[in-house]
């Protein structure tokens, strides 16, 4: 890619604690290349959303920085009732980007001036659903037009783990996590007409196996209690729930309600990928079966009516209808990453502290498969 106008769109996967490492290393290889003052939109979700802010403002030494002294309770922060059995916890995120980045209010201020628009996703879920609207529910906000106070809380709802917090409200719309929706926003990119090309990282979840010697500890604290009626119903719960665990089923409902989470992203995930692949695919056939049909047809007519058949053809295919750009080609390079034997834990436990010897590691790991990418793509 030779440097020019601002053509260029680059898509970020939600992906947690190391999702977002890996963006980091792969866009800090983004901005040593020529792609990168050719970057003029950047669409991401949930860490997608935190990384792409500071990606838009050139400021990537502050995000690794940033990173590198985050710690779970900076993020998410067990409530006491809970710190046993997991569960909900408290939304530190928002405050600690304040206090090390900046206010919400400054950030959407200045990404509404960068040259590079950033368009973030959330989920919207606001109201119960009575009927089939026709609503998709999810919420697209774009920097250079949304107002600056909005598009500092879309950016801070799109990073807020649905298993883990509560949704908040932005410009009287209660919004979440938008993996729910898009995880992987490829199709926005696809839909800017004046996107020529993007380069897109995908995280790829690799989840162990869920951690549920909890549920042993509070069976010993509670044991010494087994004479009051209501306890030992509670115990007979919790061995129910070992059990199931056992055997390799969701061990409680909220554990449950996390797995149809990591469901529900990595479908969305993998098919907004293909969708993409089978519209470059059909844009080439498309194309091809084009010139066959005109190429033929004009070749079999009479000379005197070669010329106003081949434009006849060709306005009929280009009048046609189709639910995607058929009329060009978009390049579309993706990085895909995991986190490797360097994976942070993702449940943010304040107990289980993330090392920063980690943190490199999955940040070079990003650099490393976004360079390896770069190599292979053709100039």
């Amino acid at each position: 890619m030779s440097p020019g106008d601002r053509d260029v769109a680059v898509v970020l996967s939600g992906g947690g604690i190391n999702g977002v490492l890996l963006e980091l290393g792969f866009l800090k290889r983004l901005r040593a290349s020529d792609v990168w003052p050719r970057i003029g939109w950047i669409y991401g979700t949930s860490a997608g959303a935190l990384a792409g802010t500071l990606a838009a403002l050139d400021r990537l030494d502050e995000l690794e920085e940033f990173l590198l002294a985050l710690q779970p309770e900076d993020a998410f922060r067990q409530r006491r009732l809970w710190q046993m059995a997991g569960g909900l916890h408290d939304y530190t995120l928002p405050d600690t980007i304040a206090e090390r980045l900046g206010d919400p209010d400054g950030l959407g201020s200045a990404l509404a001036a960068s040259d590079v628009e950033l368009v973030v996703i959330a989920t919207d879920v606001s109201a119960y659903l009575d009927t089939d609207d026709g609503r998709t529910f999810e919420l697209a906000y774009a920097a250079h037009s949304t107002p600056q106070e909005t598009m500092g809380r879309a950016i801070l709802a799109s990073a807020a783990v649905s298993g883990l917090v509560l949704p908040i409200a932005v410009d009287g719309v209660i919004a979440t996590d938008g993996g729910w929706v898009r995880n992987f926003p490829l199709e926005h990119a696809y839909d800017n007409p004046d996107v020529s090309s993007i380069v897109a990282f995908r995280y790829v979840a690799s989840y162990r196996p869920t951690n549920v010697a909890f549920l042993e500890r509070m069976r010993e604290r509670l044991d010494r209690f087994r004479a009051v009626p209501p306890v030992r119903a509670l115990l007979e719960e919790i061995r129910l729930a070992e059990a199931r665990a056992a055997r390799g089923e969701p061990a409680h409902y909220g554990e449950l309600i996390v797995r149809l989470m990591r469901v529900t992203i990595a479908r969305n995930t993998v098919l907004e990928e293909r969708l993409a692949a089978e519209r470059e695919t059909s844009v080439a056939e498309l194309q091809r079966l084009r010139d066959d049909v005109v190429g033929l047809a004009v070749a079999a007519a009479p000379r005197w009516r070669r010329g106003r058949l081949r434009r006849e053809l060709e306005n009929a295919f280009s009048s046609a209808r189709f639910p995607f750009r058929h009329e060009r080609h978009v390049p579309t390079l993706i990085v895909r990453g995991s986190p490797g034997d360097h994976a942070l834990d993702p449940t943010f436990r304040g107990d289980l502290p993330w090392p920063t010897e980690d943190k490199l590691a999955l940040i070079e790991r990003g650099y490393g498969l976004a360079d390896e990418a770069l190599q292979r793509a053709p100039s």
